[in-house]
C-alpha cells in the first residue's frame, strides 16, 4: 500500500514539475504529447488554438466549498453496494428522463457550479417522478438570483446553490435563445470546437441581472414557477456510496481540478498526464463502467455536444483522481 501511494505522490509530481516546460495547451505539439504518453484516452483539437489560458481559467467556476462538511451526509448500505452492476448508464434505467441526455452550454461564464446543479435536479425531478414529472431547472435563475452562492460567472460553490434550491427554491428556464420556461439562459454558447461557427470563449461574460419574473407570455408567475429541495446532502463514503447514490436517485454533481491536458479529451478514459492547473470546475455525474479494464465515471460537462466525446467524458474512477470523488452534493425534491 506504501508503494502504491508513493507511486501515485512521484506521478503527480513528475506532472507538475513538467508542465512549465511543455507545449503550450492548445498546441499540436501539446496534443501529440499527450497520446505519446499514454494510451488511456485520445487527445485531439476541441479549442481554437487562439484562445489564451486566462480564458479558459475563468470558466472554471467552482470555488473551494469549505460548506461541504456541514451538509448531512449519506451513505448506502452494504447490500445495495454489492448488488450495484460493473456498467451503469441512466439512461437506460430512466429512458422517460430526455434531460438525462442534455448537454448544456454554460457559455463565456464561469457558471458550471449552477450548470452541474441545475442538471442534476433537472434529472432527479423526473427520476424522482417515475418519469413522469419533467421540470428544466434554470441555470440562469440560479447564476443570477443567488448571490450567496458565490459571484456568478466568476464562480461559486456547489453546495450553496443546492441549499438555495432547498430554502428559496428555482424557476424554470430553457436553454439560450430558446424562450422556453419562466427565465432561459441569457449567456450565448461560446466555441468549444474547432472548426465551428460559435463566438470565440473569452470568458469575460458580466454576470446576467437578477430578474424576478418569468417571460412575457409564460403561463405561471416567478413564484408560482419555483421548485424546492426536500432535503440536500452530500455523499462522503468514497466511490461505492457515490455509485449506489446514483443507482437508486439519479446523477450528482460533483467537482473536480481541471489541468490543461483535459481540454484536449475527445474519447478513452481521462487520466491526467500532462499540463498545468487551470482551477476547480464543476459537472454532473451520471453513471460509471469499465473500459479495456479501466474503471470510469460517466460526466455531463457543459461544453456544448461539439466538445470531447459528444459533450460527455469519462474520467478514472476509484482513485479520487483530480478530487472527482471528494464534493459531491445531491438532493431530494420536494413535491407539491
Amino acid at each position: 500500500m506504501m508503494l502504491r501511494v508513493v507511486l501515485i505522490v512521484s506521478a503527480y509530481a513528475l506532472a507538475f514539475t513538467n508542465a512549465d516546460t511543455d507545449p503550450h495547451p492548445l498546441s499540436e505539439d501539446f496534443i501529440s504529447l499527450i497520446n505519446s504518453k499514454q494510451d488511456s484516452w485520445k487527445a485531439g483539437r476541441n479549442f481554437p488554438p487562439t484562445t489564451t489560458l486566462e480564458t479558459l481559467k475563468r470558466m472554471m467556476g467552482a470555488k473551494p466549498d469549505p460548506n461541504l462538511m456541514n451538509l448531512m451526509s449519506v451513505e448506502h448500505e452494504d447490500d445495495v453496494i454489492a448488488n450495484l452492476p460493473h456498467n451503469f448508464d441512466p439512461r437506460d434505467k430512466w429512458p422517460n428522463c430526455p434531460t438525462l441526455n442534455e448537454v448544456r452550454d454554460q457559455g463565456n461564464c464561469g457558471s458550471c457550479w449552477a450548470f452541474g446543479a441545475v442538471e442534476a435536479m433537472s434529472d432527479r425531478y423526473c427520476i424522482y417522478s417515475n418519469g413522469t414529472k419533467h421540470f428544466h431547472f434554470s441555470a440562469e435563475d440560479l447564476l443570477s438570483c443567488c448571490p450567496v452562492c458565490g459571484l456568478g460567472c466568476n464562480g461559486g460553490i456547489p453546495t450553496l446553490a443546492w441549499e438555495y434550491y432547498k430554502h428559496f427554491g428555482i424557476v424554470s428556464g430553457g436553454n439560450y435563445n430558446s424562450s422556453q420556461g419562466c427565465v432561459p439562459y441569457e449567456v450565448p454558447p461560446c466555441e468549444h470546437h474547432v472548426p465551428g461557427d460559435r463566438l470565440p470563449c473569452k470568458g469575460d461574460t458580466a454576470t446576467p441581472k437578477c430578474y424576478r419574473t418569468c417571460e412575457k407570455g409564460y403561463p405561471k408567475t416567478y413564484k408560482e414557477d419555483k421548485k424546492y429541495a426536500k432535503h440536500v446532502y452530500s455523499i462522503r463514503g468514497g466511490e461505492d456510496h457515490i455509485r449506489a447514490e446514483i443507482f437508486k436517485n439519479g446523477p450528482v454533481e460533483g467537482a473536480f481540478t481541471v489541468f490543461a491536458d483535459l481540454l484536449t479529451y475527445k474519447s478513452g478514459v481521462y487520466r491526467h498526464v500532462a499540463g498545468s492547473e487551470l482551477g476547480g470546475h464543476a459537472i454532473k455525474i451520471m453513471g460509471w463502467g469499465v473500459e479495456d479494464g479501466k474503471k470510469y465515471w460517466i460526466i455531463t460537462n457543459s461544453w456544448n455536444t461539439d466538445w470531447g466525446d459528444n459533450g460527455f467524458f469519462k474520467i478514472v474512477r476509484g482513485e479520487d483522481h483530480c478530487g472527482i470523488e471528494s464534493s459531491i452534493v445531491a438532493g431530494e425534491p420536494l413535491f407539491e
